[in-house]
């Protein structure tokens, strides 16, 4: 069992950064894959990227790759989004989510835990 949080979100301006974290508690963390997503009112939950227990692999959506980095730290049991060169279309509430599966994925029913999300809002 797994409980994720996050925090971080805000309020930024467009060309701006803002870092999300995603602190885990429960046991055995460091054996979870860790994946974001964003969810706009109205639409479907969206992948935003994903990362190995280790974090040695990433992967990212088509629509974040090259401006946002997903990194752990298993000593601290937390996952980060780094986003830069945030745009206004990039404002959404993201979530951490969790699975134990052997490979990247990025289906919202793979993932077994949530956190509750945390919104960002990007200004024009």
């Amino acid at each position: 069992q797994v409980q994720l949080v996050e925090s971080g979100g805000g309020l930024v301006q467009a060309g701006g950064s803002l870092t999300l974290s995603c602190v885990a508690s429960g046991r055995s963390f460091n054996t979870y894959r860790v994946g974001w997503f964003r969810q706009v009112p109205g639409k479907e939950r969206e992948f935003v990227g994903t990362i190995f227990y280790r974090g040695d692999s990433t992967f990212y959506g088509d629509s974040v790759r090259g401006r946002f980095t997903i990194s752990r730290d298993n000593a601290k049991n937390t996952v980060y989004l780094q986003m830069n060169s945030l745009k206004p279309e990039d404002t959404a509430v993201y979530y951490c989510a969790a699975r134990t599966g052997l490979t990247h994925s990025r289906t919202v029913t793979a993932y077994d835990y949530w956190g509750q999300g945390t919104q960002v809002t990007v200004s024009s």
